[in-house]
């Protein structure tokens, strides 16, 4: 006999059928079961995992909720609970509370507005950080651990460490952004009366120009004068921004005299940002000058298998040991792979497998970049040239040779992660600057004669067989 709530549930499930093209329906909606619906008006439903239940919240939410607030009444909260083998309790398996339309939801670091005229008293702050980033879900590995140990002790002990500032830097998607939100949120756990406050760069400079045009720059001075843990995210922005950096510049010295703590991110090191006014570059290096690195093997493994775990996946271990050699870049990437695996999955109704994966990762990175060596490629040009691999370590002038040991370095630079210096060690012993001019020539030369161009993109071809 069917409950109340799997009765209602049919009743939504023909009113959202009537308003769903049939493949999108039997995809996202017939495998959702009714669950309970309780004397708070709170109706709950299972769903095969966390990503199902927040691709239906972002996808069909605005028709899904009004649908169940007709059959069942206006006052209903719509809870997702995932699906276990197990039974789970519902703190562990709800998503997020209630579910209200998407455009009505705001995470709570994505707008600041009107940062200065929050009241200051402590109960009253807003840090706009969010609480699901933590120290506990940033995973440690060698390319990582020297920052990680440097946020805690600041968390410990904010701005009582000789890391003030602290300045991170890495490439996109190496997980600056989740390490200040883990000191954040760390730093309020432990010292709840401190203010802290999390900004990007940019949402800092545009509240800049927003007081300059309010005629009310002293009172956002005032304000973050006031924070006792600052940490702007993405401070390359300034860049071309003087009166910004000035203002930041201000800021900067009054916090740092009063041993409050600092902590900035950058895609690039200090010296790397041409345009930084001098005076605040300087001061930028007065701390902790510390790089995250493209995640290593073991740490993939571990965000790999955290995710895994979170969205409810059943991932053979082929598929993840594929992901966790081929995609190595960033931690966006990786969680990005799993998410178009899943999609991929639901939609055609197939079983994640080796082949699904090796298609779903071939259109993110390229796959021959993680097998070749400056070896390899050595080997592969001077083979296509008919050369003996010895002659390329000469110091022969000969156009033949000179080309071939030039297109080696211009195509170990493009598929390799060695650094210039490495790479002319193994050809030729040569110096950086000589692979930096070979890399320009090759490219000049790619540029203006077609002949030359075919050849070179003949032995890529090479490479990738």
């Amino acid at each position: 006999m069917q409950s109340d709530c799997q009765i209602l549930w049919k009743k939504c499930l023909e009113i959202i059928k009537d308003n769903l093209p049939e493949e999108q329906f039997n995809t996202w909606f017939r495998p959702i079961i009714p669950y309970s619906f309780n004397e708070k008006n709170e109706f709950r439903i299972l769903v095969p995992s966390n990503f199902f239940g927040e691709y239906i919240e972002a996808n069909f939410q605005k028709l899904l909720l009004p649908v169940v607030r007709r059959v069942m009444g206006p006052e209903v909260t719509l809870i997702y609970r995932v699906a276990t083998a197990g039974d789970v309790t519902d703190e562990d398996a709800m998503m997020d509370s209630h579910a209200e339309p998407s455009s009505n939801k705001e995470m709570p670091h994505t707008s600041v507005p009107n940062l200065f005229e929050q009241r200051r008293a402590p109960q009253d702050w807003n840090s706009y950080l969010n609480p699901k980033y933590s120290f506990d879900n940033y995973f440690e590995g060698t390319s990582n651990k020297v920052v990680r140990s440097a946020s805690e002790a600041i968390a410990q002990n904010p701005g009582k460490t000789a890391f003030n500032p602290m300045f991170i830097f890495g490439a996109s998607g190496v997980g600056k952004t989740h390490l200040c939100h883990a000191i954040g949120n760390r730093i309020q756990e432990l010292h709840p009366t401190k203010k802290v406050l999390y900004v990007s760069a940019h949402l800092f400079g545009t509240q800049f120009t927003e007081a300059v045009r309010k005629n009310n720059v002293n009172d956002f001075l005032y304000f973050y004068q006031g924070v006792d843990v600052l940490i702007i995210d993405d401070v390359q922005e300034f860049i071309g921004k003087d009166k910004t950096q000035n203002t930041f510049f201000h800021i900067f010295n009054h916090l740092h005299m009063l041993n409050k703590q600092l902590v900035l991110t950058s895609d690039k090191p200090p010296v790397e940002l041409q345009g930084m006014e001098k005076r605040l570059f300087t001061r930028l290096k007065w701390g902790l000058i510390a790089e995250l690195e493209h995640p290593d093997l073991d740490l993939r493994r571990k965000i790999l298998k955290n995710k895994i775990t979170h969205d409810g996946l059943n991932v053979p271990e082929d598929v993840f040991n594929f992901i966790a050699d081929n995609v190595t870049e960033n931690v966006r990437d990786l969680e990005g792979i799993l998410v178009s695996l899943m999609a991929n999955a639901l939609v055609s109704n197939k079983e994640i497998d080796l082949s699904l994966t090796k298609r779903i990762v071939s259109h993110s990175v390229r796959l021959e970049q993680k097998q070749l060596s400056v070896q390899s490629i050595q080997e592969t040009v001077c083979k296509y040239f008919n050369l003996d691999q010895s002659v390329i370590q000469t110091n022969s002038r000969k156009r033949e040779i000179v080309q071939a040991r030039q297109i080696t370095m211009f195509l170990a630079k493009k598929y390799t992660d060695c650094s210039f210096s490495h790479i002319g060690k193994i050809v030729g012993k040569k110096d950086h600057a000589t692979v930096l001019h070979a890399c320009k020539t090759i490219k000049d030369q790619m540029e203006t004669n077609k002949s030359f161009r075919t050849s070179v993109e003949e032995i890529e071809s090479l490479l990738r067989s």
